[in-house]
């Protein structure tokens, strides 16, 4: 790839303008865009990749404009060529008759060495036969890398590659960075935490405010970068203001309890013989590594998944199937998790989102009251939200669409609470806070947590006991 100089001194592209004071250069190799949330990369990615004959953009590289691919974790829609209507269709087998497997969205391709060799490397092998809405969202992100690494783009452009991955898989992905790069294809990573800056990044790219900063050579100072970019991370919530419940916890003594539960679908065993017993206020990590059916296992809980009537399930002190609707269930549970993120589609305002966390549904039904986009304002307030609130959610970038979930769910002051991968997403300043969050939650208020992570220091501090799962071999 020709170097891609960004010559206007501002860049448009949706109706987002970036100030480009320094006339960015992008050369080859493996370059990092870095920048909290909010802060405009996403937009670079999408004006590089499209944005060329914007007549505000002066784009100019040497010869042809170089073939670019951008990926991010929502681009699974278009990918799979198929519409899914709502995250728990993936649970209902009956649903997934016309959902199509990996080998008839990818087609010849993967037969070819090529993507034998990536799939081996990011350890895929056998995705080929997977449907495509059975993947965790961890499968799903290398899936979409593989895809678009075969195809061998001049410059490759990966949004928040590393989020959902576990720390093998991470490992794995700089390996295959490193790797495309130095066989011809340039690779832009968008990342909001420092931290995952690669060995194999030969310039970085900051950003803040929607202003490109000067570019830093990285090469042989990966590591003394990831330390000194920590300070474009300034972010921190008032603890004194995280909003009450104006209802009274509903006592129990056991929150749930698995015993011997198995899920499969078709001849492929997702869960087998998993025991679990959580008390009332006790705090646990879930942990495994991707693919090992966490997801699946906290639907059966949330009450997603049908198959949670033939197994022996018990939620707060009541066996399930003994007369009590999914929504009895639901009232009591807060979940986020990144397959609600990725299938959540709604139109509407960031305070309306909010609101309607209050009710025991994903849908967005009926109008919104007083009090409840009173109790909404809090939160995004606590969030540094507030103005946001008559946005429209869809226009958010990714990580604020997280905080916009994550508020979604504590409003309900649930008495247990799912937080599958909250902080997916968020720059590492907001994964602080949102963590000393659900600790001053906890604290305060005693829900019972179940917090699933791939990578262990964003665990918070109240969580004591932890359950792992393996991932099963399927013959």
């Amino acid at each position: 790839m020709n170097a891609i100089r960004l010559q206007s001194d501002t860049l448009r592209y949706i109706g987002v303008t970036l100030s480009n004071p320094h006339h960015v250069t992008v050369y080859p190799g493996v370059t990092v865009v870095i920048g909290p949330n909010g802060s405009g990369k996403s937009t670079l990615g999408r004006i590089i990749e499209k944005g060329w004959n914007i007549m505000t953009n002066s784009i100019k590289t040497e010869g042809d404009k170089p073939e670019i691919k951008f990926i991010e974790f929502n681009d699974i829609h278009s990918l799979s060529g198929c519409h899914v209507e709502y995250y728990q269709q993936r649970h209902e087998a009956t649903m997934n008759d016309e959902v199509p497997v990996v080998a008839e969205i990818i087609g010849p391709a993967v037969k070819t060495d090529r993507w034998r060799q990536l799939c081996g490397a990011l350890r895929l092998e056998g995705i080929e036969d997977k449907k495509i809405n059975y993947l965790s969202s961890g499968e799903l992100r290398k899936l979409l890398v593989v895809n678009v690494m075969s195809q061998n783009p001049d410059l490759l452009i990966m949004d928040n590659p590393y989020i959902g991955l576990d720390a093998a898989s991470r490992s794995l992905l700089d390996e295959a960075i490193a790797d495309i790069a130095a066989g011809g294809t340039s690779v832009m990573l968008l990342l909001c935490n420092p931290g995952e800056i690669p060995d194999c990044a030969d310039a970085v790219i900051p950003m803040s405010s929607l202003t490109l900063g000067e570019p830093v050579d990285c090469r042989g100072k990966a590591a003394e970068l990831r330390e000194s970019m920590m300070g474009l991370m300034d972010y921190v919530v008032d603890l004194e203001r995280v909003p009450k419940s104006p209802r009274e916890r509903e006592p129990h003594d056991v929150t749930l309890e698995l015993r011997g539960c198995n899920v499969s679908y078709g001849s492929r065993r997702i869960i087998e013989n998993e025991s679990w017993l959580v008390r009332q206020g006790e705090c646990w990590a879930l942990a495994g590594p991707n693919g090992c059916g966490k997801s699946v296992l906290l639907s059966l809980v949330y009450a997603d998944n049908p198959q949670a009537y033939s197994n022996d399930i018990t939620l707060f002190d009541r066996r399930r199937g003994s007369g009590e609707s999914i929504w009895d269930i639901k009232r009591r549970i807060g979940y986020v998790s990144p397959e609600m993120h990725l299938y959540f589609r709604f139109e509407g305002t960031v305070r309306d989102v909010v609101a309607q966390g209050l009710r025991s549904t994903t849908g967005n039904y009926g109008s919104i009251s007083r009090a409840a986009s009173e109790e909404a304002m809090s939160w995004l307030s606590l969030f540094h939200l507030e103005g946001l609130a008559d946005r429209r959610y869809s226009t958010l970038s990714t990580g604020e669409q997280r905080l916009v979930l994550i508020a979604r769910t504590l409003i309900k002051h649930p008495d247990l609470l799912i937080l599958d991968e909250p902080l997916h997403g968020l720059d590492a300043a907001r994964k602080r806070s949102v963590r000393a969050v659900i600790n001053a939650i906890v604290s305060r208020d005693m829900p019972t947590l179940i917090y699933v992570t791939h990578f262990l220091p964003e665990v918070p501090e109240c969580v004591t006991r932890t359950k792992t799962l393996k991932k099963l071999k399927n013959m």
